[in-house]
């Protein structure tokens, strides 16, 4: 790290050797801190420690097991610097990247809480690698900031809660581990969900999504209800899936009326209630366009088809009513300003 003013700091809650160590390390270079925790335990609140007993402007966390190479550190640095990013994620899953240190289990959890995070949070879904354990930030990324990380994967945390506008991610090659123990344990995959469920309900955005959903369960039951019982009658299977969407629509608009969108009723309700037809019965269409597809098309099951059918039109209706139905005036004219 020539040119650069910096700091090691250790954060150890082990009960072997380690601490003699880390008082030997910090004899010899005064860079090296390190602070032995007998009361506290785990890589969260041992992260949130070490970044309240850091000095600098920009902040790196990384594993003391070499598995996180520090040669490319530097890499990183200038990605802050000259990339006038706020936060520099080296990344194992772009051109150049490679998680080759992980065993074949491993990679498969890795891979499956990835895209649990990546479905679950909006702002991680361009990011390549958000569960990465190697990454450099801005400290005003996280000023202001309550952070409250369960587990290991600090990155998540950061990511969903941090004020940012710019991250980069660099490839990187994960190395096979030459010394330690892995953290990864059942327990430490049951503290991701919970982790992810924290964050979810903790964002206004992503709660929301998953309000509409559960109210639109109760349209899915309704819908495949009727749509299953006017088939059983030898109505038309067309007919069927469009009366099958459109009678539940007035269901789903009292309810994300009252709950989903609660706060952003800038219209009066009339207009919002005609938007919530409007977009509704469009996605009727959607379903029965995605209905003809599967059934007629590619053949599969009337009602595989029909639930397929269900499926696009809940992300048509959720998109465009976000975006148009209760829409704030402010946001909608803000991001045409910014853009």
């Amino acid at each position: 790290m020539d040119g650069y003013d910096f700091e090691i700091i250790f954060v150890d809650d082990s009960t072997d050797h380690t601490p003699a160590v880390l008082e030997d390390l910090s004899h010899q270079y005064s860079f090296v801190k390190y602070e032995h925790r007998e009361t506290e335990k785990g890589l969260a609140t041992a992260v949130l420690r070490g970044f309240a007993l850091a000095q600098g402007d920009v902040l790196a966390v990384m594993d003391a097991d070499l598995q996180h190479p520090p040669e490319m550190l530097p890499a990183m640095m200038q990605g802050i610097e000259e990339g006038n990013a706020d936060l520099v994620i080296p990344s194992r899953f772009i051109p150049g990247g490679d998680d080759g240190g992980l065993r074949w289990h491993r990679k498969v959890i890795s891979a499956v809480a990835r895209y649990i995070g990546k479905f679950a949070l909006k702002r991680l879904r361009k990011i390549n690698d958000p569960t990465s354990g190697y990454f450099v930030f801005r400290r005003e990324v996280i000023e202001n900031v309550t952070l409250k990380p369960v587990g290991w994967k600090i990155l998540i945390e950061i990511l969903a809660r941090g004020n940012y506008a710019k991250v980069i991610e660099i490839p990187y090659k994960f190395q096979m581990r030459n010394a330690g123990e892995s953290k990864m344990s059942l327990r430490e995959q049951w503290h991701y969900i919970k982790h992810i469920f924290r964050l979810v309900f903790s964002s206004h955005e992503d709660r929301r999504f998953y309000v509409f959903l559960l109210i639109g369960l109760s349209g899915v039951a309704l819908n495949l209800i009727i749509y299953d019982s006017l088939f059983y009658f030898g109505v038309n299977p067309v007919l069927s899936s469009a009366l099958g969407g459109a009678l539940p629509i007035l269901n789903g608009f009292i309810w994300n009326d009252r709950i989903t969108w609660k706060g952003d009723k800038n219209e009066k309700l009339l207009l919002r209630a005609t938007k919530y037809v409007i977009t509704s019965l469009a996605g009727v269409g959607v379903s029965v366009l995605a209905f003809i597809l599967f059934y007629s098309v590619l053949k599969v099951d009337h009602l595989l088809a029909q639930f397929c059918g269900i499926v696009i039109a809940t992300f048509w209706n959720y998109t465009i009513n976000r975006l148009w139905t209760w829409r704030k005036k402010e946001a909608f004219l803000s991001d045409h300003l910014t853009t």
